[in-house]
């Protein structure tokens, strides 16, 4: 896709913008909780380290601020601590809000308001397009939140699922929740990188990525990952946002639609985007068989205005400003994905395949 032209940028750290870091806390954590902490309650044998200690911490929460005005991709090692964090701090409020399921809704028909079940609908509704009727024994869930999509698929099928996210909250959530469930021995959730899964070859029937696949920094190697894990003749299916397919005559986006999308990566922790159509020549390569694709957009349309109304209430309110900056920002891209599906830009994609009985 076209990148943005770039530009340079430099702050001052004027002291303006040092009251402003030194009042809002949670801006400050949401960009260098990578960072050592600064050694504050240390001996007075530190204190000479002590201000360039400050000094750079404050620089680098500058260059953040200014690399997110200026919307600016991140490197893979810190879309992997930011995604991380993000869940972190995001996932309870989203469960005290929507419940376990974090993902789109299946809105057909279009105006029914049990958001709740539109998600758990969602999950069959996928499950069945795929046309998964076969025994399901082992599921692998790439990208698992708090494990809404494993405990159910677990319940449908009577079956085995294993839960991977980079974020230790959720990891430990969904374990809770396993356990709440009466589920804690048919399904376990771990902190682990869908890059470089923990699993030996052939282990799964399925590989279930719902809303997962836009987080992952090297596309191609997601896809390996996912035929690695999976067994001979089992099935993969990838439901993620993707940028709409690019026309016979094109080279990337427009501009403005790359501008869009820029800013949407900085609040969610996401790369670059790619297609549907680029998903399926990916799979095309590992020698895919029975490749299927559709745009679900439509489906899923009220969703984005159903999570804005819900962000309305006090209860809403309370909980995203005790979340913090990064869950602040996310919760004002919601408009920015809006404005994205309404335009035709961002789409909502649905994409399975085989894996070869002839391919180890």
């Amino acid at each position: 896709t076209l990148s943005p032209p770039k530009k340079s940028i430099k702050m001052r750290v004027t002291p303006p913008l040092l009251s402003l870091l030194l009042l809002l806390p949670s801006t400050i954590n949401s960009f260098t909780n990578h960072l050592p902490s600064c050694p504050l309650h240390q001996s007075t044998t530190t204190t000479t380290a002590l201000p360039m200690s400050i000094s750079t911490r404050i620089s680098t929460t500058a260059k953040r601020l200014g690399d997110s005005l200026r919307s600016r991709p991140r490197s893979r090692s810190d879309l992997k601590i930011g995604i991380a964090g993000f869940y972190d701090r995001s996932s309870k409020l989203w469960e005290d809000v929507w419940g376990e399921h974090m993902h789109h809704g299946y809105y057909i028909p279009e105006d029914r308001t049990d958001h709740v079940q539109a998600q758990v609908d969602m999950i069959d509704e996928v499950l069945n397009w795929a046309g998964v009727t076969e025994p399901v024994r082992r599921v692998v869930d790439v990208g698992c939140g708090i494990g809404g999509s494993s405990r159910h698929i677990a319940r449908r099928y009577g079956c085995v699922a294993r839960g991977i996210t980079l974020s230790p909250y959720q990891a430990r959530r969904g374990n809770e929740l396993a356990k709440e469930q009466g589920l804690e021995g048919r399904t376990s959730f771990e902190v682990a990188d869908a890059l470089d899964m923990p699993f030996e070859d052939n282990s799964f029937d399925l590989a279930w990525s719902l809303e997962s696949g836009e987080h992952m920094p090297d596309k191609s190697k997601f896809i390996q990952e996912l035929f690695r894990v999976t067994r001979p003749g089992g099935r993969v299916i990838i439901v993620t946002w993707c940028h709409r397919d690019l026309l016979e005559n094109e080279a990337g986006l427009t501009a403005k639609e790359t501008k869009l999308l820029n800013k949407i990566n900085r609040a969610y922790y996401l790369p670059e985007w790619c297609s549907v159509d680029d998903y399926v020549k990916m799979l095309q390569r590992e020698g895919a068989e029975g490749i299927k694709r559709e745009d679900w957009s439509y489906v899923i349309a009220p969703f984005w205005k159903a999570v804005i109304k819900s962000s309305l209430s006090l209860r809403s309110f309370v909980g995203l400003m005790k979340s913090g900056f990064s869950t602040i920002r996310g919760a004002y891209a919601m408009l920015l994905m809006l404005r994205g599906f309404d335009t035709g830009l961002i789409k909502f994609g649905l994409i399975t395949a085989t894996k070869p009985v002839s391919k180890q």
